[in-house]
Order: C-alpha cells, then sequence, then structure tokens
C-alpha cells in the first residue's frame, strides 16, 4: 500500500518493535523530499547504545541525521522546509529526557504544539503508545505514561494525519482531508 506524506505533521504510533520507525521511514524516503532525522535517544546505558546504533545502521548515508535529545522545538524550527521531510524518532525519549532533566514538561508540549501548524513541508513523529499496558507500579512510570499520553493527543490534534502501528501494519486513525 502506497502512502502519500504529503505536507504538514504526520505522527506514526505503536508499541515497542511494533515497526512505526520503519513504516516512518518509509513514509519520509517515498516522499521525494531530502530526508531528515531527527534522533532523540540519548545511550544511557549498552543496549541503548546498540539500538542508536542499530538505527543509523538501518539509516544508512542517505538521511541528515541530527541528534537532539531536548531542544526538539527550537530544532524543527529550524529544519521544518518545503524541500525536506523531517523524522523525529522519537518523542517518548525526548519525553523521558526533558523528565530526568526535570524541565517543565506541560511548557515543552505546548510549544512543540505551537510550532506545528507553522511547519513547512513534512514531519513525521515517531510516538509509542504507552497507555494499553499495565497501569506502572510506581509515581514515576505513571507520570511518564500520563505525560505520553497527554503528548500524543497533543501532537495527533495538530497532525493531517494520524497512523497506529501494530505487528507491523499501519491502521489509519487519521486521514488528511485536502
Amino acid at each position: 500500500m502506497a502512502l502519500d506524506l504529503g505536507t504538514g505533521a504526520t505522527l506514526v504510533l505503536g508499541g515497542a518493535r511494533s515497526g512505526k520507525s520503519r513504516f516512518a521511514e518509509s513514509l519520509v524516503l517515498g516522499s521525494g523530499l531530502k530526508p531528515v532525522y531527527v534522533a532523540t535517544a540519548s545511550p544511557g546505558d549498552e543496549e541503548m547504545a546498540d539500538r542508536i546504533e542499530e538505527h543509523r545502521r538501518r539509516r544508512g548515508k542517505r538521511w541528515l541525521t541530527i541528534e537532539e535529545p531536548v531542544n526538539l522545538s527550537a530544532v524543527l524550527g529550524q529544519l521544518a522546509r518545503a524541500d525536506a521531510a523531517v523524522l523525529v524518532d522519537c518523542l517518548t525519549l525526548w519525553l523521558t529526557n526533558l523528565m530526568m532533566r526535570g524541565i517543565d514538561i506541560g511548557a515543552e508540549i505546548e510549544e512543540l504544539a505551537g510550532i506545528i501548524p507553522a511547519f513547512a513541508g513534512s514531519v513525521v513523529f515517531v510516538s509509542n503508545e504507552v497507555g494499553l499496558g499495565l497501569v506502572p507500579d510506581n509515581a514515576m512510570g505513571r507520570e511518564f505514561r500520563d505525560h505520553a499520553g497527554r503528548l500524543n493527543q497533543a501532537v495527533a490534534a495538530r497532525a493531517a494525519q494520524v497512523y497506529f502501528i501494530a505487528a507491523g501494519l499501519p491502521l489509519t486513525l487519521k486521514q488528511r482531508s485536502d
């Protein structure tokens, strides 16, 4: 199934290892625009460093990669232009970085959501849907889940299209109307 990325924001949601990053990458590469990858991960341990390296290998040299774990809105303000398709992978790692640094989450979500309508070109956000599982057994886990839900809702409300990925298969939740 060929999908058109179009202009504006697209949100790709899914669980861990659902295929959301691969799907988002295929949207960007299929757009014919210059592919730009904004990576939000920080290699806090060996396992995470391995995941980051796996993503780097898969992308290869076709992509311009910007690694930005915190200042996402500022970077997007510079990169979102008509000749580029920007992929942000992923919002939940960005959220983790904000929480670990004690940054005001509500203000950051509001800032990001506020700039989405002004994007020139295409921006694809990848995010985990964490609200489908068990209720976390600790306060920080519940706080993260709640922030992630609010973040996903804010981005989805402003996105032209939203996909949910399960077992590598996309389900269209919101389709552009142009």
